[in-house]
């Protein structure tokens, strides 16, 4: 088969997927904006990034940006047939920048697979959940069905569709669904795993160990998707109670989902305002964003790991705490209950109930739940046999590729696939 991934950040969600089909025999290719500088094991070409969009009606903005990178993109996979004679067999591509809007209309017999993330909804989702944050209810309904305009698109031209979690998969409308099979990505079990002799250095000098009092919290950035105010929130009366429990957090000051507060310059500032001289900040520990080893270590180490968020995409660092062992107090919305459950691998607690974090948090810290050792096993057993990188998902996703390819006495794949430049676009990068 000839494979081409497409994806602005190539290789993130097929990390592992793409070398694999390259080392079963299959030609594969990876196409991907020219900006993005991470390392691939397979080869990549780029096509030439999309330039402002000017629109004076903010709710066509959208579709209007993700349409223009969606025309790079073919502009691109044009150069690829044309110049060099080059057609896929299968397309695999996440839908969500808008980079497979028009790839059909350059290979229509290719088979156009979709990396099904999430769709957005302006009800039961994370519209409206967080009451606290809700200027324009009806406004921000408006701009999540605009946000939904090349979802719909992408998810009507494709042949099939893939989705991590049912939670990600059942956020697309009924009629949709048929199309979207659910495998998780998978957690590498033999990488993330328990070590009782994981260790760090804080910034502060002060080193932490497997088996210390240690509360851990991770997210891409620290905000309220993910409920980072909930937990400083619960901080105070976590640190009173706990007089030798450190707390590490790991996040950026930015905004991944979600935005900017208007009263401060980040989410961690405006909560630090708010808790001003209600925390021991010698004892809470803001890492920023790390190495996957530092990462992975304050997994390791931790006592309790928190994790909080709307009804949303589910974040890796729940299921990579699941995988190194965790004692997990969550929040029970709808994408962690598919993997928890309370009382039997970890626990649950309602997002807005501080006073339950706090408890929960004290108690995970103080070594008082007597069930702690099965939960951790439990976490990490969910993990291993449900989302195991190589025992579980990978074998899933071969699978799942190759049954969208040709017959097997179909001609060879390697056609005018040598003669591919780097690039791949009018004369230039793109």
């Amino acid at each position: 088969m000839k494979i081409l991934f497409v994806h602005q950040n190539f290789p993130a969600q097929f990390l592992h997927l793409a070398p694999l089909l390259k080392a079963r025999g299959h030609h594969v290719l990876a196409l991907t904006d020219e900006t993005n500088e991470r390392p691939s094991h397979v080869r990549v070409l780029r096509y030439k990034s999309p330039g402002e969009v000017t629109c004076s009606q903010p709710l066509a903005r959208s579709f209007a940006q993700h349409s223009e990178r969606g025309l790079m993109a073919a502009r691109a996979a044009r150069a690829m047939r044309d110049r060099h004679g080059y057609t896929p067999d299968v397309i695999f591509g996440h839908f969500g920048w808008g980079e497979t809007l028009y790839l059909k209309e350059i290979w229509p017999e290719a088979k156009l697979l979709v990396y099904a993330e999430l769709m957005y909804r302006s009800r039961g989702q994370d519209v409206g959940f967080d009451a606290e944050f809700v200027q324009d209810l009806d406004a921000a309904r408006f701009a999540t069905t605009g946000r939904n305009a090349h979802l719909a698109l992408g998810m009507l031209q494709c042949d099939a569709a893939l989705s991590p979690t049912r939670y990600q998969a059942e956020s697309f409308p009924e009629a949709l669904r048929g199309k979207i099979t659910v495998i998780h990505d998978g957690i590498d079990t033999a990488r993330m795993a328990p070590d009782p002799e994981a260790r760090l250095t804080l910034p502060n000098g002060r080193e932490i160990r497997a088996g210390d009092e240690v509360l851990t919290y991770v997210a891409r950035s620290l905000e309220p998707y993910r409920g980072f105010h909930m937990l400083m929130r619960a901080l105070p009366e976590v640190l009173a109670a706990r007089p030798e429990a450190q707390v590490v957090l790991i996040g950026g000051d930015g905004v991944s989902y979600g935005g900017k507060p208007k009263d401060a310059e980040s989410w961690k500032a405006k909560m630090l305002a708010e808790l001003d001289g209600r925390l021991d900040l010698d004892r809470v520990h803001f890492l920023g964003r790390v190495s996957y080893g530092d990462y992975r270590r304050v997994l390791q180490i931790s006592r309790v790991h928190c994790y909080l968020t709307y009804p949303f995409v589910l974040s890796w660092s729940l299921t990579e705490a699941m995988a190194a062992g965790a004692y997990v107090v969550a929040s029970d919305t709808a994408p962690v209950r598919e993997l928890i459950e309370d009382g039997r691998n970890g626990r649950l607690v309602p997002f807005f109930d501080v006073s339950a974090l706090s408890r929960a948090l004290i108690r995970g810290l103080s070594g008082e739940d007597a069930e702690a050792a099965a939960l951790r096993h439990a976490a990490r057993e969910t993990i291993c046999q449900g989302y195991d990188l190589r025992s579980q998902s990978l074998p899933r996703l071969v699978r799942w590729v190759e049954r969208f390819g040709p017959p097997p006495d179909a001609p060879g794949a390697s056609a005018g696939a040598e003669a591919l430049p780097g690039s791949a676009g009018q004369g230039q990068p793109g």
